[in-house]
């Protein structure tokens, strides 16, 4: 269970892709509305990044939508274009990691919280931690050692203040990966929320 000091300032950095494969894994699909409410309804919470790749190549990405209604209730979003490339055998290669971003953001951020909450496994954050850690700053790493492999780096979790497996806050900010009405309802109102505005602007662009 999480622990928090009272009047703590808390920071939530999500890894997106990292996230997005901890819950599959698990079963899980991530209600962002439920996370952020829990975040915000419970601590004292500054600011919910969260970050990913997008494949700008393409004309219609699946996570656009989620992206659009993420920006429209209360996270901050940072993403950057999957970069493509091919190897020295002629593969073709992706390159999307947000860690940079991720890293930066927090290390801007640290003068303004007390305590930064990861959800993410990735071991490279190890370093970050420790940055924040020496700052006087409390972290909690949030992913999963309950699958096989476990989904978070031994030396991540090793680091962090505290350790939450995302299987105990299923019942808060998670549903059943069958369950996915809420989600598909999320498509469809980010879709005609899009097409509003693309119309709002064509009509502004004609009144020039």
């Amino acid at each position: 269970m999480m622990k928090f000091y009272p009047n703590e300032r808390i920071a939530v950095f999500i890894d997106g892709a990292n996230l997005y494969a901890t819950a599959k894994a698990l079963g899980f699909d991530i209600d962002y509305k439920k996370l952020l409410t829990k975040f915000s309804n419970n601590y004292h919470l500054i600011r919910a990044n969260y970050y990913t790749a997008i494949a700008e190549s393409e004309e219609y990405s699946s996570i656009r939508p989620l992206i659009d209604w993420l920006d429209y209730n209360g996270f901050t979003i940072i993403t950057k274009p999957i970069k493509e490339f091919y190897d020295s055998m002629g593969r073709r290669k992706v390159k999307g990691s947000m860690d940079i971003e991720l890293a930066i953001d927090a290390m801007a951020m640290a003068d303004h919280i007390d305590h930064m909450v990861l959800f993410s496994g990735d071991g490279d954050f190890k370093r970050l931690a420790e940055a924040m850690q020496r700052k006087g700053k409390r972290v909690t790493v949030i992913s999963t050692i309950s699958t096989h492999p476990p989904m978070v780096a031994d030396e991540l979790r090793r680091q962090a203040d505290q350790f939450v497996d995302l299987t105990e806050l299923a019942g808060e900010i998670c549903r059943p990966a069958s369950d996915r009405a809420p989600v598909d309802r999320m498509v469809r109102e980010s879709a005609q929320r899009r097409e509003t505005r693309a119309a709002i602007n064509a009509d502004a662009d004609g009144d020039i």
